[in-house]
């Protein structure tokens, strides 16, 4: 069982230190009144506070079942901040993301992970490999593997393509026991054999109560944009209902994931 408490800090953020120019979605390095350095998401970027939702509810669950996850905190910006900031598209980015965001702590001195360089023990493998499926999280391939080495240890990051059914709710009690077929293009797919022995652990983990005191998580103000359900509560229970029958239904999923590494080793 995880006995860890499940909260988030907030922090002001004093400082925009430098853009992360990656895709699309603008994400920075920017500073807190805490003294830290984090990678700011920001509300008025890409797919929005979607994504950042992903962010919350992947980067939390993975944390519950020990893996390395940078902390996640909210992070409000202020009005005020990045009026003297000269780049105009950023100077739009962060008027559009006034309010509440999410941020990781930065790891200073990190280095992305190279499948090429180093090969990843059987059951970290098929930890993360079930956790991405678990999130249908399009985002861990080789061109983009989203996982860092710090102090010695993998570390994963951005989970933002995670959960991509709710960019329209369509089917959604249907997309919850879909197979997710696109594991097939997971970096760590060929180095996942353990499965089956993954899959009962993090079942046994990933029950009723931490379900939903992640996605209770979730601030109501995220929750209200561009809504297709009547209330912040009708939309924050349709998260957990989705991640609760997706567990209830996790053989599905694991056994595409198994099938489609036997297609290619």
């Amino acid at each position: 069982m995880n006995d860890r408490p499940v909260q988030l800090r907030t922090v002001n953020v004093t400082r925009y230190v430098t853009p992360l120019r990656e895709g699309g979605s603008l994400p920075a390095i920017a500073e807190a009144d805490d003294g830290f350095l984090y990678v700011l998401k920001f509300r008025g970027a890409g797919q929005g506070v979607k994504s950042l939702i992903a962010e919350l509810i992947g980067g939390e669950i993975a944390r519950a079942v020990r893996l390395k996850v940078p902390e996640l905190v909210f992070a409000c910006l202020d009005e005020a901040f990045g009026r003297t900031e000269p780049d105009e598209e950023i100077q739009d980015l962060l008027r559009a993301s006034v309010g509440l965001n999410l941020a990781l702590h930065y790891l200073s001195g990190a280095i992305a992970f190279d499948p090429t360089v180093t090969t990843l023990d059987p059951v970290l493998a098929s930890q993360i490999v079930w956790l991405d499926a678990f999130l249908t999280n399009v985002d861990r391939t080789v061109r983009n593997t989203n996982m860092l080495f710090w102090n010695k240890e993998l570390w994963l990051i951005d989970h933002g393509a995670a959960l991509y059914f709710h960019h329209s709710w369509q089917n959604w009690e249907e997309q919850a026991r879909s197979p997710f077929t696109l594991i097939k293009d997971h970096v760590l797919l060929p180095r996942a054999s353990e499965l089956e022995l993954v899959d009962a652990s993090f079942c046994s983990i990933l029950g009723k109560d931490l379900i939903g005191a992640i996605v209770s998580l979730i601030p109501d103000e995220w929750l209200i944009v561009d809504s297709p359900f009547g209330s912040s509560g009708e939309h924050r229970q349709a998260y957990t209902r989705f991640l609760e029958t997706r567990i209830s239904h996790s053989e599905i999923f694991v056994k595409e994931a198994q099938h489609a590494r036997k297609s290619i080793i």
